[in-house]
């Protein structure tokens, strides 16, 4: 069975920030970390209020993917999948499930490093549009969108 798309509940966000977190260490661009892990568990509940609509894939109580959507700017900001999940068709769910949401446009944002993501974006019919410095981290963003 697989896992369940659903809204994140409130009490469920210290483990999304783990899960986003595993994740992105997986990617090899940084180290786990007790100080990300705090920085990351902060950085929720603050973005909820900044208009995040969070949702977790759930697998029978254990969280295999955190998926965070700004529905008025038509912006996926965060897809992440547990290592453990990964490489299971999890990220195409979650992206079925943000076109149902979003079906005539999204845009994303890409660490450039990250390049197992932005490929993968491409192959699900992402575009391009251009690269630029997040001066918040110093990473260099590569933009997608996708349209209907």
């Amino acid at each position: 069975m697989s896992p369940i798309i659903r809204p994140a509940r409130i009490d469920e966000y210290d483990e999304v920030a783990r899960v986003w977190m595993n994740s992105w260490v997986s990617t090899g661009l940084a180290e786990a970390s007790a100080f990300l892990l705090a920085n990351l568990r902060a950085r929720v509940p603050t973005e909820i209020e900044k208009g995040w609509s969070l949702y977790v894939a759930d697998d029978d109580g254990t969280l295999a993917a955190m998926l965070a959507l700004h529905m008025a700017d038509r912006y996926l900001d965060q897809l992440f999948v547990a290592p453990e999940y990964q490489g299971q068709n999890l990220g195409r769910q979650l992206l079925a499930f943000t076109r149902t949401h979003l079906p005539d446009e999204i845009w994303l944002r890409c660490v450039r490093e990250n390049e197992k993501a932005w490929r993968w974006y491409e192959r699900e019919g992402f575009v391009f549009e251009k690269e630029a410095v997040e001066p918040m981290n110093g990473f260099v963003m590569k933009y997608y969108r996708w349209k209907k």
